[in-house]
């Protein structure tokens, strides 16, 4: 049994999603790891900004969590991934639990990352160096 970590998810959680990553993959034997553990390391990964080989020794190998993150990763032809589609569930789910609208209606802009967006290819992005008027 390993540890928990602060970027784990409850495995009641993890039932919503568990089809959806169970039928990412095309089952050709059955699975000798838990996918729950796996997808736990991938968030321990995001959360943490870790590289793949600093990932503790109690979660799976690093080599099979960067197999099913490349899986979970790809884009479908609408151009969003599993995680994506995931992430999009779970907000959903959570909104309606707390009485909610799902989609939200407020919008936060940061206004200098707005200002600049369409010169800073022009320009780049070092507010440091001098560019001519």
């Amino acid at each position: 049994m390993r540890q928990s970590y602060p970027s784990d998810i409850t495995r009641e959680q993890y039932k919503i999603i568990e089809e959806d990553l169970e039928n990412a993959r095309h089952k050709t034997k059955d699975r000798e790891l838990d996918l729950y553990e796996i997808l736990c390391a991938v968030l321990y990964l995001l959360k943490e900004g870790c590289t793949w080989r600093a990932i503790p020794h109690d979660f799976p190998k690093w080599q099979i969590v960067y197999y099913y993150f490349r899986i979970w990763t790809e884009k479908d032809k609408s151009g969003e991934t599993l995680l994506d589609k995931i992430l999009s569930e779970i907000i959903v789910m959570e909104r309606l639990a707390n009485d909610k609208n799902p989609c939200p209606t407020m919008l936060i802009e940061d206004s200098k990352s707005i200002s600049n967006a369409d010169t800073a290819e022009e320009k780049g992005y070092d507010g440091g160096k001098k560019q001519p008027a």
